[in-house]
């Protein structure tokens, strides 16, 4: 479609939860981004998208389950044809629930590896199908700690988070030399999220000493690889607070 010289470019945060993806797409907005943000349950995207209008930006909701070939499909097409060419995707589909190995099941194990890997493939096929043809555009994909070893109790999570940080370099060696910015962040450490104020008490403690990672300074940094000039590309970023051993 043919878009109005003063139209706004457009970023599709897959996985916009309260935390990380809200912060990445607040980011993106502050910017004059036509920001999509996506979850499985619109109604619950309300206060982010109000937020976003508050202060003076464009964004809107759309309910899709990243797991689904047909929504993932429904999804990109309504908002290529509807809003705008998507110059920006963030993949930021959480999936971890622990389990000793002894305990797990198939059930969820598969659950998190559709979640956290299978979905990856979906959002990132379907939209470098249309950044390809225009020679441009960037992939962000979020990884965690468990994309680079696994942990115990983590199984089907590392086993997804490796999955995605192997598919994410796959396409990066692919899509780069077609002009399309493929990165994976890895995020090495506790985020500040209701979750780990209420589950790890003493690790939210950390907070007053810069100890845990903000979302609005994890945004910031997917901003930065957006604005990266491609003669000096990242693939991999590693987050982590300041006192985290690693």
């Amino acid at each position: 479609m043919n878009q109005p010289a003063d139209r706004r470019p457009v970023a599709l945060v897959v996985g916009a939860g309260e935390s990380t993806g809200a912060a990445v797409a607040r980011r993106f907005a502050r910017e004059r981004f036509f920001t999509c943000v996506a979850r499985r349950t619109a109604e619950k995207l309300a206060p982010l998208v109000a937020d976003i209008e508050a202060a003076g930006g464009c964004a809107r909701a759309f309910g899709c389950d990243a797991r689904d070939e047909e929504q993932v499909a429904k999804l990109v097409r309504e908002i290529e044809d509807g809003i705008g060419p998507i110059e920006v995707v963030v993949f930021n589909v959480g999936a971890n629930v622990p389990s000793s190995i002894l305990e797990e099941t198939p059930r969820r194990y598969r659950k998190v590896w559709e979640l956290g890997a299978y979905a990856g493939f979906l959002v990132g096929r379907e939209v470098a199908l249309r950044m390809v043809s225009r020679g441009r555009g960037t992939m962000i994909f979020t990884g965690a700690t468990a994309s680079l070893r696994g942990g115990a109790n983590f199984a089907a999570f590392a086993g997804a988070k490796n999955a995605l940080r192997a598919l994410a370099q796959s396409m990066a060696r692919e899509l780069g030399p077609k002009g399309i910015h493929v990165a994976h962040v890895v995020i090495d450490g506790a985020i500040d999220t209701a979750f780990i104020r209420d589950t790890f008490p003493e690790r939210y403690a950390l907070k007053a000493n810069d100890g845990i990672l903000q979302p609005e300074a994890i945004a910031e940094n997917y901003w930065w690889l957006h604005r990266q000039p491609r003669s000096a590309w990242t693939f991999e970023m590693d987050l982590r607070p300041w006192c985290e051993k690693w």
